[in-house]
């Protein structure tokens, strides 16, 4: 009992996040894959299908299987609590709905006869975000450019191949985060 007083629930928004795609994966399993047809993968839909816009972000909640979940869980526990920590639970919350939605949307448009699904715009947007979390204002770090080149010049190497993976989602969520980052460091963005 004395373990279960310890524990904290360090970053909020993180670990809802986690939780809600894990009830989503659950729900799927149980329903044969149809909750993530109907709730949780985005598809170019009628505009006047109200699931539509739920599945511009609930396609950043549903997941494929249990290691596609695990492996985006991964990043989102490593790097969510650190960016949590930094830019605040509203903050990050407002990143991630944006970064679902316009990643929704582009892929709508472009892809038109495809379906997208999982957290991995999230994903590379943490990952570019987190690159940049010590820059200060008017300075571009090394390692952001870095990080950007490799994560963001794989991600269009990969673009061609026949993989069922969304590079395109990886491309815009990584996009983001830079936006973000660089946006928050030129403003003096912080905890609210």
């Amino acid at each position: 009992m004395k373990l279960l007083r310890r524990l904290h629930y360090n970053a909020p928004v993180t670990l809802t996040f986690a939780l809600v795609c894990l009830g989503a994966l659950l729900l799927n399993i149980a329903t044969e894959g149809k909750s993530n047809y109907y709730c949780f993968e985005t598809y170019r839909g009628r505009l006047t299908d109200p699931l539509m816009y739920f599945r511009l972000v609930g396609h950043a909640i549903g997941h494929s299987g249990w290691d596609h979940y695990i492996n985006n869980m991964l990043y989102i526990l490593m790097l969510g609590p650190i960016l949590e920590e930094k830019y605040g639970s509203k903050m990050m919350l407002e990143m991630m709905v944006i970064t679902a939605v316009l990643t929704g949307i582009i892929f709508n448009i472009l892809f038109p006869g495809s379906a997208l699904l999982g957290a991995s715009g999230i994903v590379f947007m943490f990952i570019i975000l987190a690159s940049v979390t010590n820059a200060e204002k008017g300075r571009i770090p090394i390692t952001f450019i870095l990080i950007c080149i490799l994560y963001l010049g794989t991600e269009f190497r990969n673009a061609f191949r026949n993989d069922n993976i969304s590079q395109l989602g990886h491309i815009i969520g990584g996009t983001c985060g830079g936006f973000f980052g660089l946006f928050l460091v030129a403003t003096g963005g912080h905890k609210q």
